[in-house]
């Protein structure tokens, strides 16, 4: 089954950090990404860029809004996603774990809703 393991955290935090500190999380990010794909889970996996580059589209009434920035004020942001293949909850909540994101903020783990082939 797949699962989509999204990564929140406080952007403002790792903004914060000095370059040593961000060499480390990179490391600990790539070992982790390195074990997902030697144990045949991996599908895939991106670190997004800042909230701030983001932008909310809605369309109501036939009329599309877009908005500028993240939607909604919240304390932590999604800064990025693995989409891996394991058995059963259990299995994809213990990769979330051993995510560097959970250390620092929260991992969402997901399952993904397969569409029936039209």
């Amino acid at each position: 089954m797949q699962y989509l393991l999204l990564i929140y955290g406080q952007e403002a935090d790792f903004q914060k950090m000095d370059p040593a500190k961000i060499g480390q999380v990179s490391a600990a990010y790539a070992a982790y990404t390195d074990a997902l794909k030697t144990a045949g889970v991996w599908l895939g996996g991106e670190r997004l860029k800042p909230s701030s580059t983001a932008s909310a589209v809605r369309v109501a009434d036939g009329k599309t809004t877009v908005l500028n920035g993240p939607y909604a004020e919240t304390r932590e942001q999604l800064a990025g996603y693995y989409m891996i293949d394991a058995p059963d909850d259990a299995a994809a909540q213990s990769w979330a774990a051993r995510c560097p994101g959970a250390a620092t903020g929260t991992m969402e783990v997901r399952p993904v809703w397969q569409l029936a082939p039209a």
